[in-house]
This record gives structure tokens, C-alpha cells and sequence, in this order.
């Protein structure tokens, strides 16, 4: 890891884009204003939009105004900040660019000083844009380091089915060494799934129920409230098992099912998370109905307003076949999970805006208390995301009077309430790790292919048909309910 001042050059291409300006420049104006952003630094800025240095530095202080976390506290620190941002103007798909690229960082690195040529190559464009860069930047020279180090951040999806994640990266591999390709899930920056682990293997008490004999199934939960809202043209070419499924769902099922690493450091929890991929049971084609759900959302009622069908939004075809909703059942064929059910689920236009895991365990083998023959609802373990991040456990106990009554009680632990203040956005982490070398919380190559053969059956079967239609504001299709009710389960309602 390097030492806190040691000198780097962030180069973001797509530094127009919603990304850049929603996320990018926000997380790293905090990291400067917390003092964690190594230093001395340069941030080159590239897109197609001519814009001179100055009105890029106007634009990402708005952007910090409106979306950061930490806001610009005077003139004289944010100026600091603002005097290592730069601009770079050309089309990332042509080769000229590169040269120039090469030429202007040099001259940024000697004006900056340090004899390091750190370089990190963040890729904020649409996936079509990919290639171009890494062949690129290949050609150019500028994949290998020199008297330093260089890496590459691809943001998803990384392909848009197994055969595509493979070629992307073959196309990486040929250009770049896997210990420089970082590819990111922001997902994994979250303070709430980083402590998945620490909640796991710091506390020897749920160790020994975290298994088939005493976990009954587990739900995992990535809900969304709003529509496609400007991304319909996107969302056509992806839907929710791309958008979502493949990479946030996947990444979380394996930080649940996976088992200790030897170590908190990338290779040993790298590889724990492979060995869950390898263990996940083929999705048999002909099974597919049995094993997924689709639904797409029609118009509806939410917050009081009509919103309009999926197939209304601005750049949707209006006989579109595309997903909104998907919901899979998956096992996990190994000592630990044998027989154990995993439903994943995530959709768009549904009640609330939530991100959660539940852990049901199995019902007591025998009820003592005769005057409480059903008893109560299995115990409940719930691992809260977003937003309102906690973790709450319900436990059955007596209810107060003179007669023996069971009733459930929730214990409830909220991270705000405990240690105050607002986690930091999972970008500010990600892209500090990115930075310090440390790809802990980022997703291999390896991973991203098995993640893509998994669903890929689903995928194909998907290709044809179209989705059951739900009302927005409501938990998906019809069948959603039932897919779970065939184990005997029921939805969490968060």
C-alpha cells in the first residue's frame, strides 16, 4: 500500500456524464476534504464536451453542491482542491486522443512533482466504449507503468452475457495484468455489506447456526421505488437480471454463503466467493419457470401520483419484452448449504426503496407451551442495506399478563443511531482502495464469468415470451408470491 503522499493521476473518461458528476467528483472532493486522498494528486477530466479547465472546475463544484456528502467549506480549501483539477477535451473511441493524453499528463506529473508516474484509468462511459479505451491505451503505451503503477477501473456490466464477459476480458488480459484491472461494484463499498463479514466471522455466535441445519432459507432483497427514469434506452438493452441480478444480487449471495478466508485481504475472500460460484446448482433450462420470475411494471399509484407504464417511458418500445422485475431460486450444493433455498429478487416501480437480506431460521422441533400450538414465526435475522442501515433479529417472548402467550419482539440495531454521523458513499472506499492497490472489494475476472454462467439458462429462456405485467406500487407479478410459497416461505415485507 502506498504511503498517504505519494503522487497519482486519476484520468476519468466520461467526465461529462451523470456518473462523473453524481458520484465521481463528489466522492473524491470528501476524500480531500477528510485528508484521506493521497497527495499530491492530479485529476484529468476526458470527454467529447469542449469545456475549458475553469468551467469544468465550475461544473464539479455544482456537482458537489447538489450531490456530495461533505459540501465545500471555503474558498481557499476548495481552491486547493480545484487547482489539480484538469480537462481534456476528444473522442475516447480515436486513437489521436491517446497521444495527446500522454503528452498532457507528462506535463501535469512535472508541474505536480514526484518522480512517480502513478496512473489510474477510471472508465465512466458506456460499456460500447470499453474497447476503444483499453485498445487504446494499449497502443499508446500508457497500460504499462513506468517507475510506478497503473490501473484500470471498468464499471459495469462487464459484458451482457457469458460469451461477452469473456471477450471483454480476453481484451483486458491483453492489455493489462488481472492485479491491474479493477472492476467495480459500488455495491461492495457500502458500509452496511462490508460488515456482513465483520458481522459474520467477528462474532462467534452466529457461527454455528449459519448453516442447513438451522437456516431454513434466505431471501435476498434489492428493491427499487422509481422507474427507468431517464434510462429507457439502457434499461432495453439491459433489464433486471443484467442491471441488477448478475453483479449486486450475486455479490451479496456470496458474502452470505461463503465460508471463513484465511485472511481479510483480496486473494483468500476472492477466492471464498469463487468457491460459493462453483457451488451454486446449474440452472436446468427446462427448469427455468420453476427457478425464475419476470414481471414488467404497468402504470399505477405511487405517492399519491399516477406513474406511467414501463412501456411509456421515453425511449422503451412500446411492445418491449424487457424485465423490470426478477426473482430466482438458487442452491448451493456444498456441506454448509445443502438443501437450502436462496431467493433473490429485484425490481423496479415496487412500494419502497430497500436493500435487505433475510435469514429465516427453522421453526422449534417441538412447542412446549400448549396454549401456543402454532407458536410463533421462526426466528428472523434481517441484514438492512439501504437506506435505513441496521441489522434486527426477532426472538419470540411472553406477552405481559396473567396467561401464558407468546408474541415476537424485534431487537433492532440502526448504524446511525449507534455511531452517528453519515457513512461515507461507497465510491469515496472503492475508489481509495482503487488507489492504495487494494482490490479487496472489487469483482475478478473469474467471478464475473461464473456470475454470467449461472444465469445465462435464464437469459436464453427469456428471450422469447414477454413478462406477467404488475401494478407499480405493488411487490411484482402474481407469481412472485407463489414462487416462494412452493417452500413454504413468504416474502419479507420491508
Amino acid at each position: 500500500m502506498p504511503s498517504a503522499d505519494e503522487p497519482f493521476a486519476l484520468i476519468i473518461f466520461g467526465a461529462s456524464g451523470d456518473l462523473t458528476r453524481r458520484k465521481l467528483m463528489p466522492a473524491l472532493w470528501s476524500l480531500f476534504a477528510a485528508r484521506t486522498l493521497p497527495e499530491p494528486f492530479v485529476i484529468l477530466a476526458v470527454s467529447r464536451t469542449v469545456m475549458t479547465d475553469e468551467e469544468f472546475r465550475t461544473r464539479t463544484r455544482d456537482a458537489v453542491q447538489e450531490f456530495g456528502r461533505t459540501k465545500p467549506p471555503s474558498d481557499q480549501v476548495w481552491n486547493r482542491f480545484a487547482s489539480s483539477l484538469h480537462y481534456h477535451a476528444g473522442d475516447p473511441g480515436s486513437p489521436e486522443l491517446y497521444a495527446q493524453l500522454a503528452a498532457r499528463l507528462a506535463e501535469l506529473e512535472q508541474r505536480r512533482g514526484g518522480s512517480a508516474a502513478n496512473r489510474l484509468f477510471y472508465c465512466a462511459t458506456p460499456p460500447s466504449l470499453y474497447d476503444d479505451i483499453v485498445r487504446n491505451l494499449g497502443a499508446a503505451g500508457l497500460a504499462r507503468a513506468e517507475g510506478g503503477w497503473t490501473r484500470i477501473v471498468i464499471e459495469k456490466p462487464f459484458g451482457h452475457d457469458y460469451d461477452s464477459a469473456r471477450e471483454l476480458n480476453a481484451l483486458l488480459a491483453s492489455v493489462f495484468s488481472e492485479d491491474q484491472i479493477y472492476r467495480i461494484d459500488h455495491y461492495l463499498g457500502k458500509e452496511t455489506v462490508q460488515n456482513i463479514l465483520v458481522f459474520r466471522f467477528a462474532n462467534e455466535i452466529f457461527e454455528p447456526l449459519w448453516n442447513r441445519i438451522h437456516v431454513n432459507h434466505v431471501q435476498i432483497t434489492v428493491a427499487e421505488d422509481l422507474g427507468v427514469e431517464t434510462r429507457g434506452a439502457y434499461y432495453e438493452e439491459s433489464g433486471a437480471l443484467r442491471d441488477m441480478m448478475q453483479n449486486h444480487l450475486m455479490q451479496l449471495l456470496c458474502l452470505i454463503a461463503m465460508e471463513p478466508p484465511v485472511s481479510f485481504d483480496a486473494d483468500p475472500v476472492r477466492d471464498e466467493k469463487n468457491k460459493v460460484m462453483h457451488a451454486v446448482r446449474p440452472i436446468d433450462p427446462a427448469r427455468v419457470d420453476q427457478l425464475a420470475v419476470r414481471g414488467q411494471y404497468a402504470s399505477g399509484f405511487m405517492g399519491g401520483r399516477l406513474v406511467p407504464a414501463y412501456r411509456e417511458e421515453k425511449g422503451v418500445a412500446k411492445e418491449s419484452p424487457t424485465e423490470t422485475y426478477a426473482a430466482v431460486k438458487l442452491y448451493i450444493d456444498n456441506w454448509r448449504w445443502a438443501g437450502v433455498p436462496f431467493f433473490l429478487r429485484t425490481g423496479k416501480r415496487l412500494p419502497s426503496r430497500a436493500s435487505e437480506i433475510v435469514i429465516r431460521f427453522h421453526r422449534t422441533p417441538h412447542m412446549i407451551f400448549r396454549r401456543s400450538p402454532e407458536g410463533v414465526d421462526p426466528n428472523l435475522l434481517v441484514i438492512r442495506i439501504q437506506p435505513d442501515e441496521g441489522i434486527a433479529l426477532t426472538v419470540a417472548a411472553k406477552t405481559p399478563g396473567p396467561e401464558l402467550k407468546l408474541g415476537t419482539v424485534t431487537m433492532d440495531f440502526r448504524y446511525g443511531e449507534v455511531f452517528g454521523g453519515q457513512s461515507p458513499e461507497a465510491y469515496e472506499r472503492l475508489l481509495l482502495d482503487a488507489m492504495h492497490g487494494d482490490p479487496t472489494l472489487y469483482a475478478r475476472g473469474d467471478w464475473v464469468e461464473l456470475a454470467w454462467q449461472i444465469l445465462d439458462p435464464v437469459l436464453k429462456a427469456w428471450r422469447g415470451g414477454t413478462p406477467a405485467l404488475y401494478e407499480a406500487g405493488t411487490w411484482g407479478p402474481a407469481d412472485a408470491e407463489s414462487f416462494i410459497a412452493r417452500d413454504g416461505g413468504a416474502w419479507h415485507q420491508t
